[in-house]
């Protein structure tokens, strides 16, 4: 075998030389590369340059200071020394067929756990095995592939994002071009001729030819790439009758002047360029706006306990400070980053790495913001304040989002496809109509259905109403996840709603004790227990108990749905239903109640008395007309009778029901059609969550929110339900009443445009207005409606 260069990165093949596909490979690392793009359709990656998997020369040593221990730390946001987590800007990323080259670096190396894109901040988030990638030879992998990242560690140091300025470059360009050949077309305009005619024509004219040059190569450059990228994925997006208008007119303005036929239409195609940018500047200004108000300002309600002179004080988590120190109790979830000073810490870091094997952690280890303590209470450091947009961020992690997203289809996602075939349908008939009957019209009318019909409108519409109604609801105190949540909130049909800590109020419970007295260190054992917990009934015994010292347990366990096990020295404890002390159950309990046993002897019980909480039952009679409901609790039916009186007739309430039980009567009535909404505590509840079509944790100043959850919403507001519910629904009213003015418009501009009485630069020019005054109405309508709710 003669010599050979590999087929993807150019570099010479050695005695291991693969082939495949009639190719050689120097490595199974570029085979495989090849083999992603070749079964995907995106072999023309190929046809950029030869060799394009080759790593580029300006990027070879660029990147060796990403082999600095201490910058890795300044730009991972998770680093365990194993699991590191970062989010590179890729300014390279354009359309779906990018998207998922890019969601499936684990094909091209190991190491790579998983990666998800930001489509609109042009970012990815990779989480990756350091022992196996660094992250310098990340960013070289994704440099040899044609993604190189940018990187700034000023940025990072400060924790702003690049502004990326190139949009407003290219506007500028745009703009300057589109103003010089307007001046230039002049003469043309008002036909003066006679000595213009015979000495300037035509200068002018391939001066407005070069004018036009950086404005179609540079300025529209992004569209034709979209445009051809989306094709060869077998995607039509709404790029491609924008680059055919473009091309069309170029081209044709190019040959007219060429054979001296006329003075073309660089005019419209300036101009054209020019309102496409600013649309997509005004677009990009608003939707980064509302993007700032929902990672900013919409901080979720939950709490954490701050420890300081031997007091517990419950503090919002974005009062937290360096140096504060912080009890984190079972099932609840870390804040900020910080170091380990005392307790059985066991991590579990799935919400940050979507990997459930949890780590354990030894006094002076450092910890990182989003794990989940797993066994009993630990106390920790702030190493510095939270950052309540990297909580958003691990909360909307895709990695939690894939089951629901899979099963819906957005509003858009069902019109756009359709709406751009109609589109080229009409532009191609039309044409084909002008050529019979007047053929000097039809290239115009050509160009003017592609830009008059462009479904920017349509494609604008549900982004700004969902992204406007998820800043109002954050400020009314219901926090949703992403925009998706509120179409699918809008379509629910079924309302199931836990009992314990969701109907009821912890603050309000009254608790009495019968049994035999427990001793003094009984009592420590049992309000040590009780800390590390955060069930619902833990947390309000926990709350009246006298103060006792409190001790570090030797073990601790937590048994969802039965109760708690703690020991200390040589003493045991169990807390819990009375099958889990061992007490033997004759008859029904008349009451909620949580029974105790030490060193396995039985001492007693204590009673709850529910208090529900405010507006309840006008609630449930709001709810009752338009939807099933149901109330799943894990507690005996004690509390029937007074639901009964409290809620709708025919309302289900189904008791003694565990985690497993709940999350299997969902998945039923699933099965048979109905559109599950669940509403619960976000900790016994979170499978019953996940299974529903949409989950919503009730917060009463507790940490332990969790990826299950679609929404959170403050306990304060649960009268609120059937407000936020309906809001939804005028929500996706508001965006299908966009879709039909938007259809209005296209069939007006339509009509004008088949017809030959629209000129492309004027159409240009109603395009962005129409997709302005879209933005526009969505604004205004949900902050009517917004208004409406308050």
């Amino acid at each position: 075998m003669g010599h050979k260069n590999c087929f993807h990165c150019g570099d010479s093949c050695k005695n291991d030389t693969l082939f495949f596909d009639d190719k050689y490979f120097c490595c199974n690392g570029c085979k495989t590369v090849y083999e992603i793009f070749s079964e995907n359709d995106l072999t023309c990656y190929y046809d950029m340059q030869q060799s394009p998997g080759a790593t580029p020369k300006e990027v070879e040593g660029k990147y060796d200071f990403l082999s600095n221990k201490n910058i890795i730390d300044k730009l991972t946001e998770f680093n365990d020394g194993n699991t590191q987590i970062v989010t590179l800007t890729i300014p390279h990323i354009h359309c779906s067929s990018c998207i998922w080259v890019l969601e499936n670096l684990n094909k091209l190396n190991k190491g790579v756990t998983a990666s998800q894109v930001n489509f609109g901040k042009k970012t990815i988030h990779i989480t990756y095995k350091a022992n196996v990638i660094s992250l310098k030879d990340l960013v070289l992998l994704l440099s040899r592939i044609g993604y190189e990242p940018y990187i700034s560690l000023e940025d990072y140091n400060t924790g702003k994002s690049t502004i990326n300025r190139t949009l407003i470059y290219k506007l500028g360009i745009a703009g300057f071009a589109f103003g010089n050949v307007m001046f230039l077309s002049f003469p043309e305009y008002f036909e003066l001729e006679e000595y213009w005619l015979e000495q300037y024509k035509h200068l002018f004219r391939w001066l407005m030819f070069g004018f036009s040059l950086p404005v179609v190569f540079y300025a529209g450059k992004d569209y034709f790439t979209s445009a051809y990228k989306g094709l060869k994925s077998k995607i039509l997006n709404i790029d491609v009758p924008i680059a055919l208008g473009l091309l069309v007119l170029f081209v044709r303005s190019t040959i007219e002047i060429m054979f001296d036929l006329g003075s073309g239409f660089f005019d419209s195609l300036t101009g054209l360029v020019f309102f496409l940018l600013l649309g997509k500047f005004f677009q990009q200004k608003t939707y980064a706006f509302l993007s700032f108000e929902r990672d900013y300002k919409s901080y979720f309600p939950i709490a954490v306990t701050k420890l300081a002179n031997g007091t517990e004080t419950p503090i919002q988590v974005y009062d937290i400070k360096k140096g504060d120190r912080l009890l984190i109790r079972n099932e609840e979830l870390i804040p900020v980053d910080g170091i380990l000073i005392n307790g059985n810490a066991n991590i579990d870091y799935s919400f940050v790495t979507g990997e459930s094997q949890a780590v354990k952690k030894q006094s002076g280890d450092k910890l990182f913001a989003g794990g989940k303590q797993t066994t009993g209470s630990m106390e920790m450091e702030a190493l510095k304040s939270v950052e309540q947009s990297y909580l958003t961020q691990l909360w909307s992690n895709d990695v939690f989002n894939t089951n629901k997203e899979d099963k819906f289809t957005t509003l858009t996602n069902t019109i756009s496809k359709r709406f751009t075939i109609a589109v080229l349908s009409i532009a191609i008939v039309a044409t084909l109509y002008w050529l019979f009957t007047d053929a000097s019209k039809a290239m115009n009318v050509f160009t003017a259905v592609l830009i008059i019909a462009c479904p920017c409108a349509i494609a604008l519409a549900a982004p700004f109403t969902l992204g406007n109604m998820l800043r109002i609801f954050g400020k009314l105190k219901f926090y949703i996840k992403n925009a998706s949540v509120i179409e699918q909130l809008a379509q629910i049909n079924t309302i199931i709603f836990d009992k314990t800590g969701t109907i009821t109020s912890n603050k309000q419970t009254q608790v009495s004790y019968s049994g035999t007295q427990l001793s003094a260190s009984e009592e420590v054992l049992l309000k040590s227990t009780l800390r590390s917990s955060n069930h619902p009934l833990s947390r309000a015994l926990y709350d009246i108990l006298d103060q006792h010292n409190i001790v570090s347990l030797n073990r601790y366990e937590e048994h969802l749905g039965q109760g708690l096990y703690g020991t200390h020295g040589n003493n045991s404890i169990k807390i819990g239903s009375a099958s889990f002390v061992g007490q033997p159950q004759t008859t029904a309990e008349l009451s909620t109640a949580v029974h105790i046993s030490t060193n396995n002897t039985y001492k007693g019980k204590y009673t709850f008395y529910n208090a529900y909480r405010k507006g309840l039952s006008k609630l449930f009679h709001k709810l009752k007309p338009d939807y099933d409901l149901a109330i799943l609790s894990g507690d005996n039916n004690s509390e029937q009778e007074n639901l009964k009186k409290l809620l709708p007739s025919k309302t289900k309430l189904i008791f003694n029901q565990k985690p497993d039980d709940k999350l299997d009567y969902i998945k039923y009535h699933q099965s048979e059609g109905a559109k599950v909404l669940m509403v619960g505590d976000g900790l016994n509840d979170a499978g019953a969550l996940a299974q529903s079509d949409v989950g919503i944790a009730i917060s009463e100043n507790i940490n332990v929110f969790s990826p299950a959850c679609d929404a959170i919403l403050d306990a304060s507001k649960l009268n609120q339900l059937y407000a936020y519910i309906k809001a939804s629904q005028s929500a996706i009213k508001i965006i299908k009443w966009s879709f039909v003015f938007s259809l209005c418009y296209n069939l007006i501009g339509l009509y004008f445009a088949v017809t030959g009485q629209l000129m492309p630069v004027i159409a240009a020019i109603l395009m962005p207005l129409s997709s302005i005054s879209i933005v526009v109405f969505t604004t205004v309508a949900t902050n009517i409606l917004g208004k409406k709710l308050n």
